[in-house]
């Protein structure tokens, strides 16, 4: 794959990337159309929007999730290759920076499928990483949640917003940022203000990420469904009625994800969940040793081709459980996602909207490839 380019250059650091990308295919499409159009790059052209995310009319509710998306270029190049649902990169209230380079690596599990099982012995003993990108793709993703100061992403939020098409979303994610000494009231309310950074861009809709290391090392916000709970009563006293979506990784306790559902959306609170986010692998090169370079790098998440059983199952346990407790929220299916096939297979298993961050890094073309696969 050494001739193939994905539109976020894993050979490049991340402050290149967002000075220099998108690369590749999104690349020449921002050169090649000097505008957003109704309907570009859709099988919908000219056609109401016959879906919806979160309320807003979308041509298919399908996109790219919080990651490769690091600011307006990238958003509207996604829009301009069919992505409909364009989510522009996790935000803090804060300037924060990135994990040392490399943050993407090729990750090969032993499975003869290539998935990860989640609680499996391999996670803990080592899986194999290194730079052979092999279809279908499985890549580390070890970033940190790096962030611009709001006086960079939200005039750049302003404009991602504006370069949506019609039947196109943008969706802004954002987390708050624990900090040394920081109470917990403190950490609430830094969500909340970031929440409203957000809502002043003009934002429609928003995904609050709870499943990226934000409480440590290797320790999760969605681990604490309570805590998660009473950080969405003071974001949405923040936001009033603009829907808000919750970012999930892998919760392996049924018990413990209802628990999570009962403290949002049944609170009224939240609107929706996205799941899931990455497995948490701890990653080695040929001869054993650490892939990642510096402390606090042994484990990684992992993205990709992998995951996707794990994120069927989530999707299909969220499912049941809406079910089960009649409550009305929506579900975005996240992890996996490299062909149409997967596509349907998520709606399938209950997910009302599909996004797709490895998958479509690799395959610029993939949501037309599904558009033209459904028509």
């Amino acid at each position: 794959m050494s001739d193939f380019e994905p539109f976020y250059d894993v050979k490049h650091s991340y402050e290149d990337n967002y000075e220099q990308g998108p690369f590749g295919a999104f690349a020449e499409v921002l050169k090649a159309t000097p505008s957003v159009t109704s309907g570009d790059s859709s099988p919908y052209e000219g056609e109401p929007a016959e879906s919806t995310f979160l309320g807003q009319p979308v041509n298919l509710p399908f996109g790219i999730p919080a990651g490769p998306l690091l600011n307006s270029r990238f958003t509207t190049a996604a829009f301009r290759m069919g992505f409909d649902l364009a989510t522009y990169k996790t935000v803090r209230s804060r300037a924060w920076g990135c994990n040392p380079f490399p943050n993407v690596l090729a990750v090969h599990p032993k499975s003869a499928d290539g998935s990860l099982i989640p609680g499996s012995a391999e996670l803990d003993e080592g899986v194999l990483a290194d730079t052979n990108y092999e279809q279908p793709i499985s890549i580390s993703n070890s970033f940190g949640v790096p962030s611009q100061s709001p006086d960079v992403w939200q005039p750049d939020m302003r404009a991602a917003i504006a370069a949506a098409g019609l039947g196109q979303v943008l969706v802004p994610s954002f987390q708050g940022s624990r900090v040394e000494g920081m109470s917990e009231e403190e950490y609430i309310a830094d969500h909340a203000t970031t929440a409203r950074l957000i809502k002043e861009t003009g934002a429609k809709l928003m995904v609050m990420n709870t499943s990226c290391p934000n409480e440590g090392h290797n320790r999760l916000l969605c681990h604490n469904p309570l805590l998660v709970g009473r950080i969405t009563e003071a974001v949405k006293q923040e936001i009033g009625d603009i829907p808000l979506m919750v970012k999930l990784a892998y919760i392996p306790s049924d018990d413990d994800l209802e628990l999570m559902v009962r403290s949002t959306v049944g609170h009224g609170t939240v609107q929706g969940f996205s799941t899931i986010n990455t497995i948490s692998a701890k990653l080695v090169d040929a001869d054993g040793n650490q892939a990642l370079p510096g402390a606090g790098r042994d484990r990684s998440g992992v993205c990709g081709d992998a995951i996707r059983g794990a994120g069927l199952d989530m999707v299909a346990r969220l499912a049941a459980i809406r079910e089960k407790l009649g409550l009305d929220f929506k579900i975005n299916g996240v992890g996996g996602v490299v062909s149409p096939a997967d596509y349907q297979a998520y709606r399938n298993a209950g997910a009302d909207s599909v996004m797709s961050a490895t998958g479509a890094m690799w395959d610029a073309e993939l949501a037309r490839k599904i558009k033209s696969s459904i028509k």
